[in-house]
């Protein structure tokens, strides 16, 4: 007979398994993936039209990519505040 033991809390879980994060944190967490999303492909299109198909390419890539999450992260910290508003003049906002 098998003992199926339930987690000692019911709490949502990521597809990793951990516990979600409250709500709260999404205006960190969201910009994180943002930027990590988007520095990705605008320096991935870059470091191609610029070296092409060389063998290089994924190390350049990735050097690019580093150094533009590096930018990317905090300005959208910075700026995402100001976009919501612009946001709200031209989108009627729950």
């Amino acid at each position: 007979m098998t003992i199926s033991k339930s987690l000692p809390d019911d709490k949502p879980r990521t597809f990793l398994g951990t516990p979600k994060l409250p709500a709260k944190y999404a205006t960190v967490v969201m910009p994180f993936f943002l930027s990590i999303l988007m520095s990705c492909i605008v320096s991935g299109i870059s470091t191609f039209n610029g070296v092409g198909a060389s063998p290089q390419f994924i190390e350049l890539w990735l050097g690019a990519w580093l150094i533009s999450w590096v930018v990317a992260f905090p300005t959208l910290l910075m700026v995402l505040p100001l976009v919501r508003k612009i946001t709200g003049h031209f989108v009627d906002l729950p």
